[in-house]
């Protein structure tokens, strides 16, 4: 199971470097059609889309890392490794609801604009760039449920792995 989902975070890397690289680019070229005088403004809708990509499959992807945002001053003047593995239970619970709402209204939200489209390119949908909403929400609660388990074997063995 751990190498499935560790191939799943590759993955999910790998599409949000993707689109970060086609926000990059789309950026730069953005910047060069203004400088020439040429209208680009399709590249305002592909930026801002793949943005919305990129920033979600990181985001869930450092979910497995535990490299998310986190604030540690409370958990480091924490002594005994039991508390702290108790303290990031409770947090990977509150962010598997989280995670949770992410995933059901994310699936709400790409319904409501499934059909509609983008402003500048008329025959893409906007649905398709909602799904990043739940496919970030599945992957993080997947990743924290791997979490919680492995906390929990740690406390169930007495504290030791």
């Amino acid at each position: 199971m751990k190498k499935a989902i560790d191939l799943m975070q590759k993955i999910q890397i790998a599409i949000g470097g993707l689109f970060l690289a086609i926000f990059f680019v789309t950026i730069i070229y953005q910047m060069f059609t203004r400088f020439a005088g040429i209208s680009a403004t399709w590249t305002e809708d592909v930026t801002v889309y793949s943005f919305i990509w990129a920033v979600f499959m990181g985001a869930s992807a450092m979910v497995h890392e535990k490299a998310h945002f986190a604030f540690t001053s409370f958990s480091d003047k924490l002594k005994s490794e039991n508390i702290k593995k108790i303290l990031a239970i409770v947090i990977s619970l509150i962010m598997l609801v989280f995670a949770g709402l992410m995933a059901y209204y994310g699936v709400l939200i790409a319904k409501q604009f499934w059909n509609y489209t983008w402003v500048n390119i008329p025959s893409f949908k906007r649905g398709p760039t909602w799904l990043a909403l739940p496919i970030a929400g599945v992957t993080s609660a997947i990743y924290l449920i791997e979490h919680i388990y492995s906390d929990a074997i740690f406390l169930a063995k007495g504290g030791s792995r």
